[in-house]
């Protein structure tokens, strides 16, 4: 995604004639950086060959998760309705991992059906589910215990899952008395120490802190664990003033972490994945001055992109045309919906806009299309992506009749 004679392009696909052609507001991702994307994780990691289990939540759509899959990773889900997804795609059992803290009976009793390499527990309660069910089926399933590390991964709140106050996963007391009372049971194996702390960390301290945390599990049990799931949440830079994860620190400390203590690690990254490769395209409707800025209007909302509105993220968002002209009065680049928190970004100095211009909101490939909605009865907007010179849709774009 780059800038050529001052005109954006997604790979060789210049952006304005994706809006000429489709409308707006539009999603639109590049393969080539989503390839490079995972090339570059696994060449981060290579030291230790992890297994890489691409989070699912972070983006579903088919065409993502087939070349996700082309590519050798496994798959991290969260409900009933990803785990049928990634089957049905082809990906290997024995590369998915089951996470979630409220599974059902039937949706347990499905994962255990199609053998998975781990459904990963996190109560109690759920554990004597899982072994009712596999002395009923007659299977010996194979769990990991979810840690709740009480790990505070100095992101925003609302997607920080590693902390007491959290509701996911067991403490340490928690896990050691499971392990003691489950010790001889023929149903369930033990195969996994698992934690995630939350998303869009760009801190190593947080990791560093939950290795800490798995070694001293680690020495109060006699119980070897053949793999430690390390989770995801692994951070990328969405503005200049952002940081990223230091993947080189991360991998020598992990390394160590997994010879000391003879394990096979798994990582179950989305954003870092998936985050950078797409753009929403969008059209200025309106441009409303007042006393000392002026709203930018445009044609994507909140139901488009919840993330500001939501987590109070910043993305950036560029012109589809580059201008030399600044314009130093503050500009407030908001949606349609009627709501005051329908708000994308605050910005100072940006180029001269005119109604009619387009525009791409950046790095909106990661809990983007999968967040979005029918609020204010608005169609849900269409999937594109771009191989070189090549465009395919990869949704259908909702259409108002079929809503009412």
């Amino acid at each position: 995604m780059h800038y050529k004679k001052n005109n954006f392009y997604i790979e060789k696909i210049k952006a304005e004639n994706l809006i000429k052609k489709y409308g707006s507001p539009i999603y639109c991702y590049s393969t080539k950086r989503l390839i490079e994307n995972i090339n570059n994780f696994k060449s981060s990691f290579k030291s230790f060959d992890p297994l890489i289990c691409f989070s699912v939540k972070s983006n579903y759509n088919s065409n993502i998760l087939k070349i996700v899959k082309k590519h050798g990773l496994g798959a991290d889900v969260v409900s009933d309705g990803e785990l049928k997804k990634v089957l049905s795609l082809g990906f290997k059992p024995n590369k998915i991992v089951y996470s979630g803290v409220g599974k059902k009976f039937e949706e347990l009793k499905f994962a255990i059906n199609k053998n998975i390499l781990l459904i990963n527990v996190e109560s109690e309660s759920e554990l004597k589910i899982i072994e009712k069910l596999a002395k009923k089926l007659k299977k010996k399933v194979s769990v990991g215990l979810r840690l709740n590390p009480n790990v505070d991964a100095k992101t925003n709140s609302k997607i920080s899952t590693g902390r007491t106050q959290d509701k996911f996963g067991l403490n340490k007391a928690e896990i050691i008395k499971i392990l003691n009372k489950f010790a001889n049971s023929k149903d369930i194996k033990f195969k996994c120490l698992s934690v995630h702390i939350g998303s869009q960390i760009t801190q190593n301290k947080p990791y560093d802190n939950v290795l800490i945390s798995i070694n001293a599990i680690l020495s109060k049990t006699k119980h070897k664990f053949e793999y430690v799931d390390l989770g995801g949440g692994m951070g990328i830079k969405y503005n200049k003033e952002g940081k990223k994860l230091d993947y080189t620190r991360l991998s020598k400390n992990i390394h160590k972490f997994a010879k000391k203590n003879s394990c096979k690690i798994i990582f179950e990254p989305g954003r870092s994945i998936v985050g950078n490769t797409a753009i929403l395209l969008t059209k200025i409707i309106y441009i409303k001055k007042t006393t000392n800025k002026k709203f930018i209007i445009i044609d994507a909302g909140m139901n488009d992109l919840i993330r500001p509105a939501l987590y109070n993220s910043r993305h950036d968002i560029i012109p589809l045309v580059k201008k030399s002209s600044k314009n130093s009065i503050s500009h407030d680049f908001v949606g349609p919906i009627c709501e005051t928190s329908d708000r994308f970004l605050r910005t100072k100095n940006y180029q001269q806009l005119n109604e009619g211009d387009n525009l791409a909101i950046k790095d909106v490939g990661a809990y983007g299309i999968v967040l979005t909605s029918n609020y204010n009865l608005r169609p849900r907007p269409l999937e594109v992506i771009v191989n070189k010179s090549n465009i395919k849709k990869i949704s259908k774009k909702q259409s108002l009749n079929d809503l009412i």
